[in-house]
């Protein structure tokens, strides 16, 4: 890789480059443009204890966070979908004293006009201590939590990955991933102006659109790869392409090997959170293992342990509790000492409530939340994630989801959840018998119409039990 500057601005430094830093849909501007107009959004901010901006995939959008960034002022980003009840707790909670974004139901705050044909001039870099990003959790176990996020973690993860994925100023980077969430904003925008590769938004990730970006890094989750995968010409379209990224959650093997097929390329995947942004990545230069999230990335360091705070060992099948800690970690949860507390060790690790197993050369496989996706079943430690990609891998299953329920004989029997067409449950059964370990099977296989989720997409699992089937 080329050589970098020790301590670079959070965005990158100076470029005379004719080519569009960043599209969205038929709109872009040149890096020189996104500065001018984001800098006249950091005069009008400046000061200010932070600014709320309603994240829908535009260039007002982009334009508004490199503003706040260019001023210093933390960026609270507001999902785009946001009902009135979320988005008023995440204006009141963050301290957010402006709005960037149109007019919009139950914000009252005062509304900043943001233009992207704008011109104006920014001040200098702020401390790379600052606060870059205040982010709000999804909110599954209570309200969204605004998670603090400094300038330098977010420039260390953003370097970690550019050597995980040899991502370079002469790649273009193509998504049409939400503008609010890490993989769409802190890796898909701030990561492609901090490394100077062009970023091509498709507002939503069609695969249509993705086959006619041209370019040569890809971003995406499992449905849109799937999506990618079922359109033969789309597929064929990324061929030019030389990395595929999947993260968010498992990569059905099915989908890894069509896209294979058809463009000749299997995405890599990646492990992070809101808290801790991307700890965990599969490197460009190394073979790919779907399924498998990679190793930890630079600056960072992963180890399992027991719930009691045993070791456990890196053998690729014992299952364990995933803690990190390194470069990439949150400040805290905003005004939540308690909680924050909470979330490390006393030995100064990140507990992400997530459960792994991780191979002797360092390999990390994610099987699920402990919370809901452990579980233990006739004396086993058994995830529920690998249950799910063994059940996904059965031509009748669309979507699936495992939980264990109370049984009086194996403490939690294996339940599956399934959506699909002329779905068999003793098929499924046996199916996921004969590719994993017996006591992984599921005990019971219900078939429903769908899944319930929650605002974001993600499964609800504690809905489960009263789904309609």
């Amino acid at each position: 890789m080329p050589a970098r500057d020790d301590n670079p601005p959070l965005l990158g430094p100076d470029r005379d480059d004719d080519r569009p830093a960043v599209t969205v849909g038929d709109r872009a501007l040149r890096r020189s443009e996104l500065w001018e107009a984001a800098g006249v959004v950091a005069q009008r901010i400046a000061g200010a204890p932070a600014v709320a901006v309603h994240g829908d995939a535009s260039l007002e959008t982009v334009v508004s966070v490199v503003g706040g960034l260019l001023a210093g002022v933390p960026v609270v980003p507001v999902p785009s979908d946001s009902g009135t009840s979320e988005r008023a707790h995440v204006l009141a909670d963050s301290g957010a004293a402006l709005w960037l974004g149109p007019p919009t139901e139950g914000v009252s705050l005062e509304r900043v006009e943001v233009d992207p044909t704008a011109r104006g001039s920014a001040s200098a870099e702020p401390d790379p201590d600052a606060t870059a990003l205040i982010m709000y959790t999804s909110g599954t176990t209570g309200k969204p939590k605004g998670v603090v996020m400094s300038r330098r973690a977010i420039a260390a993860d953003l370097d970690a990955l550019a050597d995980a994925w040899s991502w370079t100023a002469g790649d273009t980077l193509v998504h049409g991933l939400p503008l609010f969430h890490v993989h769409g904003l802190v890796l898909g925008t701030l990561g492609a102006l901090r490394h100077g590769s062009p970023l091509v938004h498709t507002v939503r990730p069609r695969p249509e659109a993705y086959a006619a970006a041209g370019g040569t890094l890809y971003f995406g989750v499992p449905t849109v790869w799937s999506r990618v995968a079922d359109s033969d010409s789309a597929a064929r379209g990324l061929s030019g392409a030389r990395l595929l990224v999947s993260g968010s959650a498992g990569l059905p093997d099915r989908v890894a090997e069509k896209l294979r097929a058809l463009s000749g390329l299997s995405p890599v995947e990646r492990y992070g959170m809101t808290e801790t942004l991307i700890t965990v990545a599969a490197r460009a230069d190394a073979p790919v293992h779907t399924g498998w999230v990679g190793t930890p990335v630079a600056g960072v360091e992963s180890r399992l342990r027991t719930e009691h705070g045993d070791p456990v060992p890196h053998d690729g099948v014992t299952v364990g509790d995933l803690q990190v800690r390194g470069a990439t970690m949150f400040d805290g949860y905003l005004g939540l000492a308690e909680a924050t507390a909470a979330s490390w060790t006393d030995d100064g690790w990140f507990r992400t409530g997530d459960a792994a197993v991780i191979t002797g050369d360092g390999r990390h496989r994610i099987v699920g939340r402990i919370s809901v996706d452990l579980i233990k079943t006739g004396g086993y430690r058994v995830g529920a994630g690998e249950i799910e990609a063994a059940l996904l891998e059965h031509p009748t299953v669309r979507e699936c989801a495992v939980v264990g329920e109370p049984d009086d004989d194996l403490g939690q029997r294996i339940v599956a959840y399934v959506v699909g067409d002329d779905v068999r449950p003793a098929d499924l059964i046996a199916h996921v018998a004969g590719g994993l370990s017996a006591h992984k099977r599921p005990r019971e296989v219900r078939v429903l119409e769908s899944l319930p989720r929650n605002a974001m997409g993600k499964v609800q699992k504690t809905r489960l039990g009263n789904a309609p089937t």
